[in-house]
């Protein structure tokens, strides 16, 4: 392996030296160097000597000097070669999200097309996987996980190159009588810099740290979307099934609406009936097909609704496919579930990281006016392109103290004002702790009043049906009134929809208060 010297050695040998080399040696010369970035830069400044003789022609009797220099620089990013070095997570390919900047040009690209069934488990896993909110969660817990690389390279060497090309010419004015000759020289010139920060005031560590809890402080807050997201997918789930359950229940009474205009009109017709009967029933079936109307346009935004959370297919209308009924039971005293709900909250954790944060923070500002100490080495190599002297190289090693100790007093005004913002955490913890505890303690007793009317509701449901019965079977014995059978039907809905309300507010409390303690199903 030569050294650098060797090698600018075995240059100079290749080359035919003479008292003034031409453009065309030079030239030459230069193509036997190995060092494609060198000789891309010297060629760029071969381009430009052609520029510089013509001026030197045009300007022998003006006293004009034209100076040129290129220089280029390949200093090496710390934060970028860490970050190549350390194997940082990124999201996997369902975390990707699709490029959907096209819109649709006709109406049939936005035409429904499709009806499918889904579970509510279904549901939850589209959503975790294609949820736009969750996606962006995941994507930030990359790029804060990617930072630490970012702040851990200030503890590293640090290693840069800088090289130089410089050509540099006059014409000689000697006297009244210019010279025909001028001067030129051209040097290409390399230096190698190491420093490595053995003192930084607590800085460098700190921005570590600062880096590690922004990762657990966004990791907290990917699992906060998550169950946000979770019961806003589990509540229009339940919108879902409400709907579907509205339709069915309009649809019973209907036929219901419908056998009893029936039954007016074949009173009327063996006697025993009046117009004002059929009048009555008439009007009770319009009534019961515009509710049945209204919850049709009702499942149709329930099912857009929870189609927007999922964000699938927007030609694909879902329909819930789980049955009505009680999704679980809880098995935690109050106390109990907020004890829980205090120590599974991310809300809770998230304010308890941003205060620490805060105090890393404090310790970086602090070091503003503290002092630094970095020890470095330098390698430089220089050679002459014009001349046939040997090239020099120097080196160089040392330690570089640097204190700014008087700063106006902004370092102790940032150290001030991260204390203040400690102090604004720990306030908004009491503030999240409370409203944590509102949440569960809403959601439990939202929940025992759902169970007990679910009781109460399917009693009154059998009874309205024994009821619907009895009137029907009055009216047609013609001891009962069409007035009687109509109040029955009313009842009878209104007993199906209180039980269905019944058992889907208690899913929705139970889902509430599964959310508010982290416990998932």
């Amino acid at each position: 392996m030569l050294t650098p010297i060797q090698l600018f050695h075995q240059l100079d040998r290749r080359r035919v030296v003479t008292a003034r080399p031409s453009r065309t040696q030079r030239f030459s010369f230069l193509s036997t160097i190995r060092f494609p970035p060198i000789l891309a830069i010297i060629g760029l400044g071969l381009g430009g000597l052609g520029y510089v003789e013509t001026a030197r022609a045009k300007s022998l009797g003006g006293g004009d000097t034209h100076h040129l220099q290129l220089a280029t620089s390949n200093q090496s990013s710390p934060e970028r070669s860490k970050i190549a070095q350390t194997n940082t997570p990124t999201p996997d390919s369902n975390s990707k999200l699709p490029n959907d900047l096209n819109l649709p040009k006709t109406g049939g690209e936005v035409q429904i097309t499709g009806t499918r069934a889904i579970t509510l488990q279904e549901a939850l896993d589209l959503a975790f996987r294609n949820n736009r909110q969750v996606q962006a969660s995941r994507l930030t817990v990359a790029r804060s996980q990617a930072s630490i690389g970012a702040a851990q390279a200030a503890q590293s060497v640090q290693v840069g190159l800088t090289s130089t090309l410089q050509n540099q010419g006059s014409p000689l004015i000697i006297g009244d009588r210019p010279q025909v000759g001028n001067s030129s020289n051209t040097d290409v010139q390399g230096n190698l810099q190491a420093t490595y920060n053995v003192l930084s005031a607590g800085r460098n560590q700190s921005s570590v740290r600062v880096a590690e809890e922004q990762v657990r402080f966004d990791s907290l807050d990917l699992l906060r979307v998550e169950q946000l997201v979770r019961g806003q997918v589990i509540t229009a789930y339940y919108d879902l099934q409400a709907a579907d359950s509205a339709i069915i229940i309009n649809q019973a009474s209907v036929r219901d609406a419908t056998r009893s205009l029936s039954d007016a009109q074949l009173q009327e017709q063996a006697g025993v009936g009046t117009r004002f009967d059929i009048l009555r029933a008439q009007v009770q079936l319009a009534t019961a097909n515009q509710d049945l109307t209204n919850s049709q346009g009702q499942q149709q935004t329930a099912r857009q609704r929870i189609a927007q959370l999922l964000v699938v297919d927007n030609n694909t209308q879902f329909t819930a496919a789980d049955t009505v009924r009680e999704s679980g039971t809880w098995n935690y005293s109050l106390e109990e579930s907020v004890v829980i709900a205090f120590k599974n909250r991310p809300e809770v954790k998230q304010q308890l990281s941003l205060r620490l944060i805060s105090q890393q923070q404090q310790i970086i500002a602090s070091a503003a006016d503290s002092a630094q100490v970095n020890l470095f080495a330098r390698y430089g190599l220089g050679k002459s392109l014009t001349t046939s002297t040997s090239a020099q190289d120097n080196y160089s090693l040392g330690a570089q103290l640097s204190w700014n100790f008087l700063d106006g007093g902004a370092a102790g005004s940032n150290s001030n004002r991260e204390k203040v913002s400690q102090q604004i955490f720990e306030n908004q913890f009491t503030t999240t702790r409370n409203q944590i505890r509102f949440e569960v303690e809403q959601a439990y007793f939202s929940l025992g009043s759902s169970q007990k009317n679910i009781a109460t509701s399917t009693q009154a449901l059998r009874q309205a049906e024994e009821s619907l019965k009895l009137a029907r079977l009055r009216f047609q014995a013609g001891v009962g009134t069409q007035t009687d059978v109509i109040v029955a039907q009313t009842a009878l809905a209104t007993a199906r929809g209180n039980r269905i309300t019944a058992i889907l507010n208690y899913n929705r409390a139970l889902s509430s208060l599964r959310t508010a303690t982290i416990l998932a199903q």
